[in-house]
């Protein structure tokens, strides 16, 4: 009786967290208000970024999938310039972040500090890499928690590339 006791409340406790899980990344969300830190110590605020679809990524240096994934989101920004890409490190200093990106020869465009994980909590996040997918008006659109692959990233991005397209021509009779 107490394993199968055991099994109904583990299960319960599963669905429960999942769905607590798929609730946080709901689409519609707005974008936090929120503001975070450049490297050089400046304040910039979230909503700062409307105006253009918008892609999150939250991350760390010591996160390996977060690491493998950068060179995909670096390619991304010069593939995508009607997108602005935000890097939004967690909990650690410009000089460590700096050096890492140094070190492996990456450059990404826009590069934010978290120092307390306010914003993987305000949106959510339960584990590291997540990346968010913002619409210009500040409502999400998608999200992935994990490593992106190009392909997974491409997909995500397919509804900024309809958003912008040119209307067709109306043909003349």
């Amino acid at each position: 009786r107490r394993p199968l006791g055991w099994a109904l409340f583990s299960g319960a406790l599963f669905w429960g967290l999942a769905s607590l899980g798929g609730h946080l990344y709901s689409k519609g969300t707005e974008l936090p208000d929120l503001s975070l830190r450049k490297a050089n110590g400046q304040s910039v605020a979230l909503h700062s970024y409307r105006g253009k679809p918008l892609v999150i990524n939250i991350w760390a240096t010591w996160c390996p999938p977060c690491r493998r994934e950068m060179p995909v989101l670096q390619q991304a920004q010069s593939t995508y310039p009607h997108v602005t890409f935000l890097f939004v490190n967690q909990g650690e200093t410009p000089e460590n972040v700096s050096t890492f990106l140094a070190t492996t020869g990456l450059s990404l465009t826009h590069v934010l500090f978290d120092g307390t994980g306010l914003l993987a909590q305000r949106v959510g996040s339960m584990a590291l890499p997540t990346t968010l997918f913002y619409d210009a008006d500040g409502r999400l659109v998608g999200s992935h928690l994990g490593e992106l692959s190009r392909a997974s990233l491409r997909h995500a991005l397919e509804p900024f590339d309809r958003a912008t397209s040119p209307a067709p021509a109306a043909q003349g009779n």
